[in-house]
Order: C-alpha cells, then structure tokens, then sequence
C-alpha cells in the first residue's frame, strides 16, 4: 500500500510542478529535476530500485516513439548539414572532451569507462530546449535543427556508449570487432525498423477500438525495441525507422474517433515516464552519497561532477561556434565572388541559443541508470556511482542553469518566427477544402448547399492576402465556440432538470466537443 500512495503523490507533484513551470515559462523538466534530487534527501522517501536493463527501455522506447512519430523528413533533408554535424561532431567532441577531462582527474580510470561517462553526458535532450522555444516563437529553422538533433544524437551516443560498455566487460574490442558492430548496428537497425513497420502494419490497419488499439501500439513499440536489442541491433535507429515509416503510410488510415484520444493518451505516458525517470534517478542519489566516504572521496566525486558538467556545456559551444563561423566565412567568401558584397551576415546569435540549448534529460539518466552493476567476472563496475552522481549533475545543472535562461537569452537576442507553419496552413486548407467543394459541387440538396458555403468561406478565408488570422481558427470560430459553450450549458441544465437522460446527454456533449474542437477550441492559451 505504501508503494501505490508515494504514487499517487509522484504523480500529484509532477502535475503541479509541471503547471508551475508553464506559469513561470521554464520547461517542465527543470523542475522535474529540481524535485527528484530534493526527494532523495527525504528520510522517509521509498528506496526503489530498477533493473538496469529495464532502464533504457522502459523511459526511452515511448518517448522516442513519439518524437520520431512526429518528425518531418522535409526537414530533415533541408538541415541535415548541422543536424549532421551536431549528431556526429558535437557528440563526438564532447565524448572526447569528457573522457580526457576525466581521465586527467581520474588517471587509474579505465578508458573505455571513461568514454562511456563521455557518451552518458553527450547527447542532449531537446524536448526541455523546445518546450521554451515554441513559447518564445524561436526561428522555424532552428527548432527543426534542435528537434532532429534530440531524434537522432540519442543514437551516435548510445551507440558509443554501447561498444565502451562492451569493451569493458570483454576486456578488449578491437577494430576487427568494431567495424562489424557498427556496420551491423547502423544500417542493420534502419533496415530491420523499416520492414518491421512494413510487417507489422496488419496489426493495427484494421483496429478501430482505441483501448485495443493502443495495448497493441504499446507492446509493438516495446517489442521491435526488445527484439532489436536481443539481436545486437540499436534500439533506438529500430524504432526511429519503424516509427517514421508507420507515420508516413498508416496515418490516413487512422479515423478521427481514434486519433484524438490515441495522440492524448500517448502525451500523457510521454509526461509520466519523463517525471519518473526524474524521480527514480533522483532516489538513487542518496544510496549513491551513502556510499561515497566522507572527506576527501567525496569532495573529490563533487568536484569531478561538476567539472563534467563545464566540459560538457563547454565541448557544445565550441562545436556550434566554430562551425558556425566556418559557414559563415564560407558564405561570405560566396557573396563576395558572386555579389561583390562583403558585408557580414549576422549569425552569433542563433549560433549562442543553439549552443544554449544543450540541455540534457531522459537519455542521460536512462543510460547512466543502465550500466549493469557487476562484470562477468561479478567484480563491481569500476566508477558506476561516480557516473550515476556525474549523470545526475549534467541533468540538472543543464536544466536549472540553461532551462531557466534560455527564453530571456531568446528574448534578448531579439530571435523571432516568420511562421513558416502558418502560411503552409493556409495553403493546405485552401487545397484541402478546394478538393472537397469539387466532390460535392454536382450535389443540390440543402445540406451540399450548406456545406459548400461553409466550407468555401474557410477557402476564401485561407487564400485572402487581406486576412491574417491565427492557424487554429476557422471563419466565425469565435463566436462559435461561444455558442457551443452556451449550448452545452444549455445540456447542463436538461439533464439537472432530468429532461434528457445521461445517455442523451453524454451524446449530445460529445458532437457539441467535436463541433468545439472543429472550431478552433484545441487551441492552448
């Protein structure tokens, strides 16, 4: 009984701190933090423990589900230059700079541990970035670089993490052994993601109940995870593949009854796994500073942490700036030769917030919880509770320092969205209703007439230079919605007043949702 209370109250105060920090701007995962390292000070805090095998894919396969669910291969394509490079090069020189830092302060440390504590640190996790960015209206271009970095820079890291954690517990992994694990894994992975969605698109084409629906999009995703891993294949390239190959050809297929409820329940596994990877890390600290003598070898675990903690911040901005002024030299030295214009374009300031926003989150704390315990030869890990303490202090000293800055330093830098999503908006709307007044235009009965007038107003709406209205919204959608709200009231009171019965009213609620939802009322304020 205990357990269930603590909870109800993990999930209670994950709620309230992640609508406090929408109140105050900062992304919700700061606060996460902040109240995961607090509760493993807490006397009487429950001692939970988690199989490290579990770690990874029980806090990441969802979440990385969803995000790639929703990534644009456009966009991908347009900016896989410093997708590319921040994948790839950032990664890599913060792995490096990491695994030297620690290998200076820690000279008996074994390389390959320290490279794995290099790979823990190295990828940041986006989502806490553009969770402030989307609220301070960032650059369209500089959010899609940030989103396909989180989708993709997971993968880079872990697999070093990967082949430095096999090394360890080999003892030795040479070039020989390498290069066939790599092959295998990047381009094995993507194939195996790819036919899986095609393999297993009979599943879910021909489901129409959500709750049925969702156990089978919940064990596939945990499955093509566990089996990619059970065959030394990438979790995570897996499930990316197979995750943007089922939203680019099943999404059709999906009604609107299923889709809305589907996309919601999915958010909300999405928040719950974030705030309790935040808690169950966090309730490690305390064993972990338990452990870690008094005196010196503690003093000594603090400040290794927190030297981590300013290579890894350090290593991102000098990546981003050098590359950022290597483009910049390059694009002028174009203009000059084709323009004759050697003026300077401005870059320090989306290269700054790009370099800010390498905050780290879920991955980290996964992947650092997942370093098994003990090696083959059942010896204990060599520095595990230093990389669990130095994982914990990358995560929440990038969320506090850079999560509660980030949006001001936007703000101050003057970074603002010519909403390249809207205009697309419009022109989809136009397309999309054109087509339907088509297939209707040879139908006389009233309900065609109605129809084609509503639904040629939101065309000429969409297409009309001279209105600029918001995206979420539709011709009359204000004033609908505040008929709707009377009309459901309305509802209220006949079923107080037992004129209708609460089947009729359920009903009648749900079209006058629907009719509220068509007309703009998802929008968040």
């Amino acid at each position: 009984m205990a357990t269930f209370e603590w909870i109800i109250i993990l999930l209670l105060g994950a709620a309230l701190l992640a609508a406090l920090a929408r109140k105050v701007g900062a992304p919700y995962p700061t606060l996460l933090a902040l109240g995961g390292a607090a509760l493993a000070f807490v006397p009487a805090s429950p001692n939970w423990t988690l199989d490290p095998e579990l770690a990874l894919t029980l806090f990441v396969a969802p979440v990385l589900l969803d995000a790639a669910y929703d990534t644009s291969l456009r966009d991908l394509r347009l900016n896989w230059r410093p997708i590319a490079g921040l994948v790839i090069a950032a990664v890599g020189t913060t792995v490096v700079a990491v695994a030297f830092t620690v290998r200076w302060l820690i000279p008996e440390m074994p390389w390959p541990v320290a490279i794995a504590l290099g790979a823990i640190v190295a990828p940041p996790d986006a989502a806490a970035a553009t969770a402030v960015m989307r609220q301070v209206k960032l650059p369209h271009k500089l959010l899609k670089i940030l989103e396909g970095e989180s989708l993709l820079n997971d993968a880079s890291a872990l697999l070093v993490y990967r082949l430095a954690i096999m090394t360890v517990l080999a003892g030795h992994l040479g070039f020989a052994s390498f290069a066939p694990v790599f092959l295998l894994t990047v381009f094995g992975s993507l194939a195996a993601g790819v036919g899986c969605a095609f393999v297993l698109r009979p599943l879910t084409s021909g489901l129409r109940e959500v709750p049925i629906a969702l156990i089978v999009q919940f064990s596939l995703t945990f499955g093509v995870w566990i089996a990619a891993e059970a065959i030394g294949l990438s979790g995570i390239l897996t499930l990316v593949a197979y995750a943007m190959t089922v939203a680019r050809r099943g999404g059709t297929q999906m009604p609107a009854h299923m889709r809305v409820p589907i996309f919601a329940v999915w958010e909300t596994v999405v928040f719950v796994l974030n705030a309790f990877a935040f808690v169950l890390i966090g309730m490690q600290l305390r064993p972990i500073w338990e452990r870690l003598e008094t005196g010196g070898s503690r003093t000594d675990a603090m400040v290794t942490a927190a030297v981590v903690l300013a290579v890894t911040i350090a290593a991102r901005f000098a990546w981003v700036m050098s590359y950022k002024a290597l483009t910049h030299r390059r694009a002028n030295s174009t203009s000059t030769v084709e323009t004759g214009d050697a003026r300077p374009r401005p870059v320090v300031g989306s290269a700054v917030v790009l370099s800010w926003a390498g905050m780290r989150g879920i991955v980290t704390l996964a992947a650092a919880f997942a370093i098994p315990e003990t090696l083959t030869n059942g010896s204990p890990f060599p520095y595990r509770d230093l990389i669990l303490l130095c994982a914990f202090a990358v995560v929440l000293g990038t969320l506090v320092l850079q999560g509660l800055t980030i949006g001001p330093l936007i703000r101050r830098l003057g970074l603002t969205d010519d909403d390249p999503v809207a205009r697309e908006v419009r022109l989809g709307r136009a397309h999309a209703y054109g087509a339907l007044l088509d297939a209707i235009k040879d139908d006389d009965t009233l309900s065609a007439k109605l129809l084609r007038k509503e639904y040629g107003a939101i065309v000429e709406l969409n297409t009309s230079e001279a209105h600029e209205v918001r995206i979420d919204d539709v011709p009359g959608g204000p004033l609908r919605r505040r008929a709707i709200a009377v009309a459901r009231q309305r509802a209220f009171e006949m079923r107080r007043d037992d004129v209708i019965g609460d089947d009729a009213f359920r009903v009648l609620v749900q079209e006058l949702d629907w009719a509220e939802l068509s007309a703009g009322g998802a929008r968040r304020d």
